[in-house]
């Protein structure tokens, strides 16, 4: 098993930013891809951002792509979403995801672990 905490939610007016971090515990060496998935009310939920552990590799959902940036620190199992030029829309519940094989951006699939999420609201 494998255990995913977020933090870093928050309010912001448009155009501010905000950080999201994730840390992994637990069976981590299972953990291929890591990223991050919203899901605002009455809404599907979207793939964000995707990290590759093993090379880096990121992945963007095109919403995001040039404002949003994902990374990691592996050594402390931690990963990042930097959100900068943030918009009323990026106003989401924010999960953080991990899966062995697949990668929740650019296209959102089902994962293997899921945390409980961090709010994210942009006000105009």
């Amino acid at each position: 098993q494998v255990q995913l905490v977020e933090s870093g939610g928050g309010s912001v007016q448009t155009g501010g930013s905000l950080r999201l971090s994730c840390v992994a515990s637990g069976y981590t060496s299972s953990v291929g891809c890591m990223g991050w998935f919203r899901q605002a009310p009455d809404s599907e939920r979207e793939g964000v951002a995707a990290i590759w552990i093993g090379d880096g590799d990121t992945y963007y959902h095109a919403s995001v792509r040039g404002r949003f940036s994902i990374s990691q620190d592996r050594d402390k199992n931690t990963i990042y979403l930097q959100m900068n030029s943030l918009k009323p829309e990026d106003t989401a519940m924010y999960y953080c995801t991990a899966d062995a094989t697949r990668c929740p951006a650019p296209n959102y699939y089902g994962m293997d672990y899921s945390g409980k999420g961090t709010l994210v609201t942009i006000s105009s």
